[in-house]
């Protein structure tokens, strides 16, 4: 059993469906909404947009060669929202998938055995891994959350509806999965 292939094409899988499902849900705001904050405490999906793209650009530009936390970042500026068009948001936001996608393809099995830095500490390569996934899904659960309230009642599910779980399994898997006393 190869386990490194399997948990490099898993990762890439888990990483890939959350810029799918992020770029589902933003496509349904429309473009003013992207940059509303729902209350003053809270980031806008372009400004929690903008902070993830600059942090895959961060973390995977020199994945193995140098600190994660790169000196050229300006962190403070991903909470700002500056994007003057929807285009602009999505170029930057692909350049920092671009990043992530790329450094994690080039990666081999004895590349998983080697250690990097992120702000100065030590991370195997398996836990900086999943310590930007973490974080990118943290994220893009907030701009799913976010996405659904901008867009209001022209919000299209983007998993199975309410209520309809079980016509879902009976669809897909016949009789499996419903409770039979």
């Amino acid at each position: 059993m190869d386990t490194t292939g399997q948990f490099m094409s898993s990762i890439l899988n888990v990483f890939e469906t959350h810029k799918r499902m992020t770029e589902r849900a933003v496509e349904q705001v429309p473009d003013e909404k992207l940059h509303t904050a729902l209350d003053e405490n809270t980031n806008s999906i372009a400004v929690i947009m903008k902070h993830v793209a600059g942090n895959l650009i961060s973390r995977w530009t020199d994945f193995l060669t140098t600190d994660g936390e790169k000196s050229w970042r300006n962190r403070d500026d991903e909470f700002v929202d500056s994007f003057k068009s929807r285009a602009e948001l999505m170029a930057y936001w692909d350049r920092g998938w671009s990043c992530v996608l790329e450094a994690l393809k080039s990666l081999t099995a004895e590349d998983l055995e080697k250690s990097v830095s992120i702000r100065g500490e030590a991370h195997t390569v398996p836990l900086a891994i999943e310590r930007s996934l973490g974080h990118t899904c943290y994220h893009v659960g907030q701009i799913v959350q976010v996405a659904r309230i901008q867009a209001g009642d022209k919000w299209n599910t983007l998993t199975i509806p309410r209520g309809e779980s079980e016509q879902f399994n009976k669809a897909n898997w016949g009789e499996i999965g419903k409770s039979h006393s």
